[in-house]
């Protein structure tokens, strides 16, 4: 009886100090989160462990970060694993935001789908860019080599401007998909409004590591910089496959 009192005692303890272990990590990065907004002006998204003791991986509005636990030193960094054949361990966590992003956008994306696909790529795109203009003149190659495309808004010149205007008139257009090919042709753009998650889509660009357009995302969640010609495309999907 005395022994079974010792061991619910024991377990008891183990709650306890689990439970307030629990309670000073959640109140050490909340302090964090609140001195990464008020001194960097930051919109903290996630916080957690990182795979180096002693450091936290941010998510937040801007990209990837670290910081200290304690909240001192805050760094931009990629982290590789020596034992895991040099592994990036920043790139992998950027390509798992990348692909919660593009589910989290897919019913709002205009989509270009080809009809025999084979691949799906998600692409950033400004209806000013002059190479996104000519990306979208290869669409129907793309589509041929199927490859479907999604477009999700990222207007360079960022919100409350005249193209960001333009892009939620594409996006609320009744045909989006006519809309946004007449934009790249360099038409006007048949002022439209509705509710839309342009500004979202901008800034989910923005937190994984988009500065320009086009930028493809890969099914893998790689960020493919620039324009790629549709060929080039093709062949690097199906060696990534």
């Amino acid at each position: 009886m005395f022994q079974r009192i010792i061991k619910m005692a024991s377990v008891a303890t183990l709650l306890i100090t689990s439970l307030l272990s629990q309670a000073q990590t959640l109140e050490n990065t909340k302090a964090v989160e609140q001195k990464l907004e008020n001194q960097l002006g930051l919109k903290v998204r996630a916080i957690s462990e990182a795979q180096i003791p002693g450091l936290l991986q941010v998510t937040s509005d801007k990209g990837l970060f670290y910081i200290s636990d304690d909240g001192r030193y805050f760094m931009q960094a990629r982290i590789f694993d020596m034992d895991n054949d040099m592994a990036n361990v920043t790139e992998n966590a950027l390509a798992e935001m990348r692909l919660d992003g593009v589910k989290k956008f897919s019913d709002s994306a205009i989509q270009f789908n080809a009809k025999d696909e084979k691949h799906v790529i998600t692409v950033f795109t400004d209806i000013t860019c002059g190479y996104c203009r000519k990306m979208h003149k290869e669409i129907e190659q793309l589509n041929a080599l199927g490859i479907s495309v999604h477009y999700l808004a990222f207007p360079r010149s960022g919100l409350a401007t005249p193209v960001y205007d333009d892009m939620v008139s594409v996006w609320c257009a009744k045909d989006p998909k006519q809309a946004l090919t007449a934009a790249k042709q360099d038409k006007k753009v048949a002022q439209a409004s509705c509710d839309n998650n342009i500004a979202e889509q901008f800034e989910f660009g923005q937190s994984i590591g988009v500065n320009g357009t086009p930028n493809i995302i890969l099914e893998d969640g790689t960020l493919i910089p620039g324009y790629q010609p549709a060929g080039v495309l093709a062949q690097a999907l199906d060696n990534a496959g």
